[in-house]
């Protein structure tokens, strides 16, 4: 009996150790995730932070939540597509600096609107260094939209978003069709000075 009780208690102590183990592993990009935007709330909630006197404080410590999170090299390289390849070492690193202050602009002026929203985690699909982390965010009228996150695990387990899909429409497609269209009609030089005209 003590061998039976001892082998059992074995067996489920291996069980729980396994499924520790693997939801620690699929759950890793979402938890990162979820820590990023329940620090993007905090401050959105931060009565000290309230105000249009208190704006720049605000975005500032929204911006270094997004920036540690979000791989803005990335997202521009993905969403300058095939002219990526052809920009010089100096102008992609301008084009990458270009594209965040644009996303985190637009980015910090919606989020600034949030009223006691919900957000809602589902499931995480892992593949290789890649993740997609699907959200729901649900107001107080009980309207959904879906978010759902794209993240690229470079090294360490550090997760880093490289796309956001909203109700199915993808920020980087989004962008790469604007950035050719551009580009098929204007030089990249055009579309550079476009892009400085909108960030200041």
């Amino acid at each position: 009996m003590t061998s039976l009780k001892f082998k059992t208690t074995v067996v489920l102590a291996a069980l729980c150790l396994l499924l520790s183990a693997s939801n620690g592993l699929a759950a890793n990009a979402t938890d990162q995730m979820k820590g990023t935007i329940e620090n993007i709330l905090s401050v959105l909630q931060d009565s000290s932070l309230k105000g249009s006197d208190k704006q720049e404080e605000r975005r500032a410590k929204i911006r270094e939540a997004i920036g540690k999170r979000f791989d803005f090299t990335e997202m521009a390289k993905r969403s300058l597509g095939k002219h990526w390849k052809k920009r010089s070492p100096a102008e992609r690193k301008e084009f990458a600096e270009l594209f965040a202050d644009l996303i985190e602009g637009s980015y910090i002026e919606k989020i600034e609107n949030y009223s006691d929203e919900k957000v809602i985690y589902g499931n995480e699909q892992v593949k290789n260094n890649k993740s997609k982390v699907k959200t729901k965010i649900i107001s107080s009228k009980g309207t959904e939209i879906s978010v759902q996150y794209k993240l690229l695990n470079r090294s360490n387990d550090y997760w880093r978003v490289y796309d956001i899909v909203v109700e199915g429409v993808s920020l980087v497609s989004n962008y790469r069709t604007q950035f050719g269209k551009s580009l098929s009609s204007s030089s990249y030089a055009e579309l550079v000075d476009k892009l400085r005209s909108k960030v200041n």
